[in-house]
């Protein structure tokens, strides 16, 4: 066991993340979302390859990297959750997005394939507010006609830390439902109203419990139900149509973002219009500070995103993320310029 452990330690280290101990003096360090961690993990894995440079990031959650940014023991942190302007100015932060991917419901109900089960936004508020217990309940049956499901108690899977993916997931759900917007509301961590819950940390925990308990239901970036081959469901649109999750919904919930007017690129995704759009899409965003007392080492960052963006685009689409538009990749860069620099007030970029 212990030579595994080495063997995976050195594994690690050779694609430069995970092993914040083992980070060289060029390596970047980064923190937060678990949401993008699948995608981050490619890139880094590539650009290590490319340019020897590692990028070291511990996939704690979104609430963990606002933390650790804010706390400067990070080069970059990483949250599902932006900032508001007023909050970015008071840290001293810059906030872009790398990419956006779509949150989704999976389940595990014997005899479910993914894409079988319908769900409304009304029908998962209710899940989630413990209104509807059972598989038989009619609010499922009746948009599900000709599916076995079971008479059984439904555990509801929720994450039990701070999380931007929840907050993608509760600001969809409070738009869909006044009484989940009233009791519950959005954040990345809330009260779980449910009484048949279990919490798991990061994506990987959520997955990992509704892969294990059967008859369950959690929600989960979709990078991580593919990976985990969990059953997602259908999920009504605002359109009224029922769309799956991949990057062509994620796509066309994207397409009507204003990203130009949005003050520190402030943009929520969710319950966006078009009969293609995926209700539960989300960006994932980069924190970093406008004044750098390591200049060469934020421009490793900042080299490294720019990577992404530019050569990127294959591996986030082979895991269904989105890419960032070439438009919002200037408008970032722009960003760059003009807000994030050295000691002596000279842009890095």
């Amino acid at each position: 066991m212990r030579c595994n452990r080495r063997f995976l330690a050195a594994v690690l280290l050779l694609l430069g993340i995970g092993v914040s101990s083992a980070a060289s003096a060029v390596d970047i360090t980064g923190a937060g979302a678990t949401f993008p961690y699948p995608v981050y993990a490619k890139w880094a894995e590539a650009y290590k390859a490319k340019t020897g440079t590692g990028m070291n990031y511990q996939s704690i959650g979104s609430g963990g990297g606002i933390k650790q940014i804010k706390a400067k023991t990070v080069d970059f942190g990483a949250t599902d959750a932006p900032l508001k302007l007023e909050d970015l100015e008071k840290e001293g932060l810059v906030q872009f997005p790398a990419v956006m991917g779509g949150v989704v419901p999976v389940v595990n109900i014997a005899g479910i394939k993914p894409g079988e089960l319908k769900l409304t936004g009304k029908a998962l508020a209710d899940l989630y507010l413990g209104k509807i217990k059972k598989w038989s309940d009619p609010a499922i049956t009746e948009l599900n006609q000709g599916l076995k499901l079971p008479d059984a108690d439904i555990t509801v899977v929720n994450r039990s830390d701070g999380s931007g993916t929840t907050f993608i997931f509760t600001n969809y759900l409070s738009k869909i439902s006044t009484e989940w917007k009233d009791k519950v509301g959005s954040a990345t961590s809330v009260s779980w109203p449910a009484p048949t819950g279990a919490g798991g940390k990061g994506n990987e925990g959520v997955a990992s419990f509704v892969q294990r308990l059967k008859n369950s239901i959690g929600y989960v970036e979709y990078a991580y139900a593919k990976q985990n081959k969990l059953t997602f469901t259908l999920l009504q649109n605002r359109e009224g149509q029922f769309v799956a999750p991949d990057d062509k919904s994620f796509q066309a919930a994207a397409a009507g973002a204003d990203w130009k007017n949005a003050p520190g690129f402030y943009e929520i995704l969710t319950d966006e219009p078009g009969k293609a759009s995926w209700p539960i899409t989300g960006a994932t965003f980069i924190l970093m500070h406008k004044s750098q007392a390591n200049a060469e080492k934020a421009k490793e960052v900042l080299k490294f995103f720019d990577w992404a963006y530019q050569d990127g685009d294959k591996l986030a689409l082979a895991l269904d993320y989105v890419p960032m538009p070439d438009a919002v990749v200037k408008l970032v860069q722009a960003e760059w310029k003009n807000k994030i620099k050295d000691a002596s007030g000279k842009p890095v970029w």
